[in-house]
């Protein structure tokens, strides 16, 4: 089965920080850019953070200089690094790829998301 597994969320105080993971599994030949996600109680999901296989990294304005991916391709494995944590950063936190199976398909993956919440 293929999966992707988020992991980090939580409760912490504005100001705090915390640190998302999100592994890849199953029979996996190459994985695409991954990318963090958030959805907030009625808003719609928005995109957070993106990093390319080769590194390349782009941020919502809303968190640049405070929230960092980064990933590592030997254990399929993206992080998001968050800083300066503000309560509208409340959000289920969403990772999302697209892989390449072993047997050649392509398929989207999403996590199954975790929480956070910062308090004021």
């Amino acid at each position: 089965q293929v999966q992707l597994v988020e992991s980090g969320g939580g409760l912490v105080q504005a100001g705090g920080s915390l640190r998302l993971s999100c592994v890849a599994s199953g029979s996996i030949f190459s994985i695409n850019a991954m990318s963090w996600y958030r959805q907030a109680p009625g808003k719609q999901r928005e995109l957070v953070a993106t990093i390319t296989s080769g590194g390349s990294t782009n941020y919502a304005d809303s968190v640049k200089g405070r929230f960092t991916i980064s990933r590592d391709n030997a254990k399929n494995t993206v992080f998001l690094q968050m800083n300066s944590l503000k309560p509208e950063d409340t959000a289920v936190y969403y990772c999302q790829t697209n892989v390449v199976l072993v047997a050649g398909v392509a398929r989207p993956l999403w996590g199954q998301g975790t929480q956070v919440t910062v308090s004021s």
